[in-house]
């Protein structure tokens, strides 16, 4: 059983002082679309984007799967968070590669995707 971090509150203040993965925040067009789509919306994506990226136990072209472009705001979060690819994962969240993620795991990241979607939204 996989030990995920019980504050991701204070796991992401501590990654905004990343020189990296603070340097990452939704523009004007993401928060736009984050408004106009929907917080449910937005981790439907999440859901799928993850489920279908990053779960596997080996992904495609891991470290590579995540646009670092302003296409979606579900992939900023992914940067800024350290959920864009199983090495990061395993670095930053203690996340194995080399399994395929649980529903547990599913939720923990797309809910920390979540938060630091929502706490870039409060940002203006």
């Amino acid at each position: 059983m996989i030990k995920l971090k019980n504050n991701i509150e204070d796991l992401l203040d501590s990654l905004s002082k990343s020189k990296f993965r603070g340097s990452f925040h939704l523009n004007k067009k993401m928060k736009n679309y984050v408004k106009e789509k929907g917080f449910d919306k937005i981790k439907s994506d999440a859901r799928d984007l993850i489920t279908k990226r990053i779960a596997p136990g080996n992904p495609n072209n891991d470290g590579k799967q995540t646009p670092m472009r302003q296409v979606h705001p579900v992939f900023i979060a992914q940067h800024a968070t350290g959920c864009c690819c199983r090495g990061c994962l395993e670095k930053i969240h203690g996340i194995k590669k080399g399994h395929e993620l649980s529903n547990e795991e599913i939720d923990y990241v797309v809910n920390t995707l979540m938060l630091w979607i929502q706490r870039e939204m409060s940002k203006d």
